[in-house]
């Protein structure tokens, strides 16, 4: 049976300790003296589980939005190099703000 991160995550020490019992995997060798984190962690690297779940960002063009941050974070070194700064906050906001969307697109 295949496991997800997130289902092995839900699931009680016991439970872990008894998929680790039928595994003979170098990562969960001593799986009765391991706390759940790093059982959790050797079981992943014995199944060939990830262990982060993968976003995808919904409704926004990710690809441009980052490249926007990208010309804004340029613009925003220009600006602390030189001796004005009087541009500087408007910069950092909307890079915050873009940002902001990104993640809130984060599905």
């Amino acid at each position: 049976m295949a496991h997800t991160y997130e289902e092995l995550k839900h699931k009680k020490v016991a439970e872990l300790r008894e998929i680790a019992k039928g595994l003979e995997h170098e990562a969960v060798k001593g799986y009765t003296q391991l706390n759940k984190d790093h059982l959790l962690k050797a079981l992943c690297t014995a199944l060939g589980v990830d262990m982060h779940a993968h976003h995808h960002a919904e409704g926004i063009d990710k690809a441009k939005v980052k490249t926007r941050i990208k010309e804004l974070k340029k613009k925003r070194d220009e600006i602390l190099a030189s001796s004005d700064r009087s541009g500087l906050r408007p910069v950092l906001r909307e890079i915050h703000g873009l940002k902001h969307a990104l993640r809130r697109a984060t599905v």
